[in-house]
């Protein structure tokens, strides 16, 4: 049995799907949506579990890549392309993501993680996704 990273992803996919945006194991107790993004240099597209918060109307991600001292690639495509998809239980919904930034960082992500921010010796990114704007209007870039 592989323990990839993306066969431990897909099975997550797999899961999520089968229970209606529910999984169990590690994430029981963790929201979840999946990411679909496309690949900034390759232009494929992705799928990725992420773990979220709410903030009012948008869903909040968080970059930490499990404590690695580096940005996960969802990270940087969604700086390339920020109009994205996000499967959250059965719904399906296009957002356009956004770094926060400064105080909304701190904040977003001290309510995750009630601690100061610093993950691996990194700030982590965090990325906020509201929905999509309409095709015409353009969205702000983090």
């Amino acid at each position: 049995m592989s323990t990839s990273p993306e066969d431990f992803n897909a099975r997550i996919i797999e899961e999520f799907r089968a229970n209606q945006g529910r999984v169990g194991g590690m994430f029981e107790r963790s929201t979840l949506l999946l990411l679909h993004h496309v690949g900034a240099r390759s232009g494929q597209d992705r799928v990725n579990p992420l773990a979220y918060n709410r903030d009012g109307d948008r869903y909040v991600v968080f970059a930490s890549k499990a404590g690695a001292p580096t940005n996960p690639d969802w990270y940087h495509n969604l700086k390339a392309n920020p109009n994205v998809t996000i499967e959250v239980g059965t719904d399906t919904i296009a957002v356009a993501a956004e770094e926060a930034r400064g105080e909304e960082r701190d904040r977003l992500f001290g309510a995750q993680d009630s601690g100061d921010g610093v993950d691996a010796d990194r700030v982590t990114p965090t990325r906020c996704a509201g929905e999509a704007p309409a095709r015409d209007q353009r969205c702000r870039r983090g």
